[in-house]
């Protein structure tokens, strides 16, 4: 089993990244099929909580700031031929609430393995360690700033490595935070000297980011891991309005036309002639446009009843999305 201990700077980094999923589902993968074991120290929790809604905030904020920025420039310097863009644009702005959350939904699923890792909590002698090493000033503590979260990160993990066959369960430590773990003046994926003898790059690495996370996936799990990743590496893109009202429209036209059929053959079945010669009247234009708009087969039926409840049930959600209440179905 893989022994894995990501500091809180790779998280927050993964959690930023529009293709965090494809760690973030390999990880969770692994964890499950108990092939990755994640050693969690509370203080990263701490750490990840204290940050995640400011990450949040930001992410969203410069989404929300890049696009009022592109409009303004269209608006600006853009000629009479931008206008489609610009409607393009704000179209897109009203689906800003759906792209943030669809950004930030790395902060939740992460928060989930942190939680269903391995608890760690420092003894009385990883905190005298600590202590020791703030006296020394050694790595972390020797950039002159507290240091302390990240000591007591190090020092857990080194202790996990001491009791533990690193032949049979291989450790790595992962972080993002080079000017604290890393080599001064030198090759930032090497450890620093105070901590290099943590690591004997094999039983027990060092790794630098997440592009160290994935060198050390690849390295343990080898085609399993190209395997996993091809099946985990999707990009979902949230839908633009006009791609949404489309979709709604063309099921409003096509569940219009069904009931409308209905109640023609109704009429006929009634003999209401006068119902009949009516609603040909009142309906037969936008039949025909309909007619004209869906001719491929089975665009306009005829339907099973099941048919026709999956395309009341996309219309009834697609309106939901647009604003109104559910099992709206009124054509």
């Amino acid at each position: 089993m893989l022994n894995l201990l990501l500091d809180t700077s790779t998280w927050l980094d993964l959690a930023q990244r529009r293709d965090g999923q494809r760690w973030i589902v390999a990880l969770r993968v692994l964890i499950h099929q108990q092939e990755v074991k994640l050693l969690v120290p509370a203080v990263i929790v701490e750490e990840f909580d204290r940050n995640q809604d400011r990450l949040r905030a930001t992410m969203t904020a410069s989404i929300a700031s890049r696009f009022k920025q592109i409009r303004q420039d269209l608006v600006t310097y853009g000629s009479n031929d931008d206008e489609h863009a610009v409607e393009i644009i704000e179209g897109l702005s009203h689906h800003l609430p759906l792209v943030g959350a669809m950004t930030t939904r790395n902060f939740g699923e992460i928060r989930e393995l942190l939680v269903a890792g391995q608890p760690l909590q420092p003894t009385k002698t990883e905190m005298n360690k600590v202590v020791e090493r703030g006296l020394r000033k050694t790595a972390p503590f020797h950039s002159g700033k507290n240091s302390v979260a990240d000591a007591v990160i190090f020092e857990i993990y080194q202790t996990a490595t001491q009791g533990s066959d690193l032949a049979q369960d291989p450790h790595a430590f992962v972080t993002s935070n080079h000017l604290d773990f890393s080599r001064v003046a030198g090759d930032r994926r090497e450890p620093h000297d105070d901590i290099a003898e943590a690591f004997d790059g094999d039983g027990s690495r060092y790794a630098l980011g997440v592009d160290g996370l994935d060198t050390i996936l690849r390295g343990h799990f080898g085609i399993e891991i190209e395997e996993l990743f091809e099946e985990t590496d999707f990009q979902e893109e949230p839908r633009r309005l006009d791609e949404i009202i489309s979709a709604e429209t063309e099921l409003f036209d096509r569940i219009w036309y069904h009931r409308s059929l209905q109640h023609e053959y109704r009429a006929e079945r009634e003999g209401d002639l006068e119902d009949l010669e009516k609603l040909r009247g009142v309906a037969g234009p936008a039949r025909a446009r309909v007619e004209a708009t869906y001719a491929e087969p089975g665009q306009l039926g005829p339907y099973t009843d099941f048919e026709l409840g999956m395309l009341s049930g996309k219309m009834s959600a697609l309106r939901w999305v647009l604003g109104s209440e559910w099992d709206f179905l009124d054509t």
